[in-house]
């Protein structure tokens, strides 16, 4: 009877460990790919659904902001159930990769279809879609400025005329950023302090808001993102439609370093439980169609080297973008942030 009772025993506790799944195995899912997003458009539920459609694999979302995002990955470890990390802004993929949560991949599809800078140069992110930090002018004042810079929005002709958001914006500390790699941060903390200055009012609102505030009198200068024209330009508000008559669009720095862009993309997580399938819809994510339906439907630059702008970017017409390579928005931001708190951008 002890014999019976032992064999049951052992068989059982033998049966246990060898179906027992190693720690984070019960996460993993041949199936699925888990992604950490910090967008939150209609497009990319598209774009997800023909991904899930060609390849089987479903495409599981959770959607927070980029801090909430990196926290969570940071806290979960091993035990993570992320495969993809997705951000708005190369600041928060380099601070990604500087704290570990990201491994390097490397895939000849991406290093074919993902122009060299709208890339991390180790593998560890790429990017998805690009957008550009435009000058927004009150109509008529184009004529005026065709060779306008940012360099020349600190200059005294515009006191009281910029309109601005919140420094606390990640895309003007991307501008600050990218201004302390070309410049220098005593370059770059003259010319924040003289923008500063300059302003009609205090720092409010989004990219929107200083369209309306400029069409509604209250200012003439603003920097937008070329991705708000579209939205406000397909708006089902009238407001917003009439505000967009009122504004001409300049691209900076066509004679000098470029128009400042910055960057959607994604890295895949340290601890990736469906590796293969992250790269898969990385891959996906660069294809030349998918770049075009990014494109028509939310306003966004292709990041491919061969790939044209669509609809309404088309309409705004060709640039000359700034070279630099987008980690270095992410390496310089803490030190933007200190120069906007010393200057008192609020």
């Amino acid at each position: 009877m002890f014999f019976r009772v032992f064999l049951v025993i052992c068989i059982t506790v033998g049966l246990f460990s060898c179906s027992a799944p190693k720690k984070g195995e019960e996460l993993k899912d041949k199936g699925v790919v888990n992604l950490y997003s910090q967008r939150h458009y209609d497009v990319d539920r598209m774009v997800y659904d023909k991904f899930e459609k060609e390849t089987g694999i479903k495409v599981n979302v959770i959607s927070a902001g980029a801090d909430e995002l990196l926290a969570k990955l940071e806290n979960e470890a091993e035990l993570t159930s992320c495969d993809l990390f997705l951000a708005v802004d190369a600041g928060n993929l380099y601070k990604a990769k500087q704290s570990g949560l990201l491994q390097p991949v490397s895939s000849e599809i991406l290093n074919k279809n993902i122009a060299g800078q709208l890339r991390d140069p180790q593998g560890y992110w790429y990017g998805q879609t690009m957008r550009a930090r435009v000058i927004a002018v009150k109509k008529g004042l184009k004529t005026n400025y065709p060779e306008l810079d940012y360099k020349d929005l600190a200059l005294p002709v515009f006191k009281g005329k910029i309109l601005s958001r919140s420094s606390s914006s990640s895309y003007n500390q991307a501008l600050l950023a990218a201004i302390i790699a070309h410049y220098g941060e005593e370059t770059a903390f003259t010319w924040a302090k003289a923008v500063k200055d300059n302003f009609a009012r205090e720092p409010r609102g989004n990219d929107r808001d200083q369209v309306k505030d400029i069409a509604a009198g209250l200012g003439e200068v603003a920097l937008i993102n070329t991705y708000y024209l579209g939205k406000m330009q397909k708006s089902d508000d009238p407001a917003e439609q009439k505000a967009l008559a009122e504004i001409e669009i300049i691209f900076p720095g066509q004679s000098g370093f470029g128009t400042h862009i910055n960057l959607s993309g994604a890295g895949v997580a340290k601890y990736a439980r469906n590796r293969e399938n992250a790269i898969k819809l990385l891959e996906f994510l660069a294809r030349e169609d998918i770049q075009t339906e990014f494109a028509l439907n939310n306003e966004e630059y292709p990041v491919g080297n061969k790939f044209v702008s669509k609809g309404i970017l088309a309409q705004l017409g060709s640039f000359k973008a700034d070279s630099l390579n987008l980690e270095l928005l992410g390496k310089y931001n803490a030190a933007a942030v200190t120069i906007f708190d010393r200057v008192g951008w609020k």
